[in-house]
């Protein structure tokens, strides 16, 4: 009897381990190649945009979790990353003149590095005051506390616990259409591009803006996209506002903690926007908010079909960065050859100020209206299902007092690790914040309600 026991539960734990090794390996098969595709197109993008070395890039964006399993090498010789786990599941990212790295999936390297690349522009020495140049002025607007703000600028740098770094990289107060405090972390400065992650969603709406101007999109409309076209099951049914307001009804998962829609968009597709479209509906559009960064490469999609093949990978630009003096931004385009306007957008802390002043001055700038009239708006007024009010155009909002001791018009762009544009127009106030912070350890509604405190009221 205690053999037959010993038989069986021999077999049982057998048939657990067997269990275990095919969950793994499945776990694995889906996992390393994330892992090392993240850690190649980052360590690509931050070695050659922002001219960091591979050993920070190691120790900080590559040094948590399962990603500092990754092992990676840059080469000078063809201008690119690579990236593998225990020597497996390698990839690669290659950088390209004027649109940064893309990870090469989907695609060969050789077909990718074929495409074109967006024309070289000599642009004027930077004289100019701020903002169209990057000369400050040599007096503060009056009503400024001037140490109280140094002091909560300092703030934000702070590590109050040294076993999780805040790692704020830049800090820039513009009030009153003027840079009045302005900080960078040790290692970076005013002249490097930094990554955005989620902001470039709220570029993405801005480039959207510009199109809907020159009447060539309309927010209330159908999607334009080829592959819902001819389809019956609801996805025809997807406007424009609904993916601006991320209520599209996609069923689409948004989660990085697993391998997910999200994470297999972002280093396993070429074609991302092409990726997400393809899903079919959890529920009607316009019902739910629901996050997605699928959502935001739909409307990249969008953008390129609108705007066209030849005039694309110029048109953010021209339409946009240039207007606006903000010489370092550029979106990363996907294997495809998209934007990937949910999450690859690099500048300088300055120019994300100067994005954050567009808006504040309602689509003006410099004596021309860059986005039409109404947009900025359309772009605060909360999506109806947002269960706080709490998302607007690819913006998030603080109209349902989601932070109730900041202003009520509060809007921001936010991205992964703490990226902020924060805009205030109560309070004429634009506010940047970059930097690399885990688990949402930077106090957010402290750090604006400092710096707001050091400030004129109005």
């Amino acid at each position: 009897m205690r053999t037959k026991t010993a038989v069986i539960l021999q077999r049982f734990i057998l048939l657990l381990v067997v269990a275990l090794l095919i969950f793994v390996f499945q776990y694995a098969w889906r996992a390393l190649p994330i892992i090392s595709g993240y850690s190649a197109k980052m360590t690509c993008s931050c070695h050659f945009l922002a001219g960091r070395t591979v050993e920070s890039i190691r120790a900080e964006e590559l040094g948590s979790g399962p990603l500092h399993l990754a092992s990676v090498a840059v080469s000078k010789d063809d201008s690119s990353a690579t990236a593998s786990v225990f020597g497996m599941a390698s990839r690669k990212a290659i950088y390209r003149r004027g649109l940064g790295c893309t990870l090469v999936t989907g695609i060969t390297e050789t077909a990718i590095r074929k495409q074109p690349l967006p024309a070289m522009v000599q642009l004027p020495p930077d004289t100019g005051y701020w903002p169209q140049g990057n000369r400050l002025a040599d007096t503060l607007p009056a009503g400024i506390q001037t140490e109280k703000l140094a002091a909560a600028v300092s703030n934000a740098f702070l590590d109050k616990d040294p076993q999780k770094p805040v790692r704020s990289r830049a800090v820039i107060v513009v009030y009153n259409q003027q840079i009045v405090a302005e900080k960078y972390g040790d290692g970076y400065n005013s002249a490097m591009p930094l990554l955005s992650w989620s902001m470039a969603k709220s570029v993405t709406s801005a480039l959207v803006g510009i199109l809907v101007k020159d009447g060539k999109l309309d927010p209330g409309a159908a999607a334009p996209v080829a592959a819902w076209r001819s389809v019956k099951d609801g996805r025809e049914q997807i406007t424009i506002r609904n993916l601006l307001q991320q209520s599209s009804g996609l069923d689409f998962e948004e989660n990085y903690k697993k391998p997910t829609d999200a994470t297999d968009m972002l280093y396993k597709e070429a074609d991302m926007g092409g990726f997400t479209a393809a899903h079919t509906l959890r529920e009607a559009p316009g019902s739910r908010f629901y996050y997605s960064s699928g959502n935001s490469n739909i409307l990249s999609g969008i953008i390129r079909s609108a705007v066209g093949e030849k005039e694309y990978l110029n048109f953010p630009r021209e339409r946009l960065f240039q207007p606006l003096g903000m010489r370092s931004m550029l979106l990363e385009p996907d294997a495809n050859g998209s934007f990937v306007g949910s999450s690859y957008a690099f500048a300088t802390a300055r120019d994300w100020a100067r994005f954050g002043l567009l808006y504040l001055n309602d689509g003006w700038w410099n004596g021309q209206r860059i986005l039409p009239e109404g947009w900025v708006k359309a772009t605060v007024t909360p999506n109806p299902v947002a269960p706080m009010g709490e998302y607007g155009y690819q913006f998030w909002l603080n109209a349902g007092k989601r932070y109730p001791a900041l202003p009520t018009d509060l809007y921001y762009a936010d991205g992964y690790e703490g990226q902020y544009v924060v805009i205030i127009p109560s309070r004429k106030v634009v506010l940047v914040r970059l930097g690399q912070t885990a688990n949402d350890q930077f106090d957010f509604a402290a750090f604006v309600q400092q710096i707001l405190e050091a400030l004129p009221p109005q």
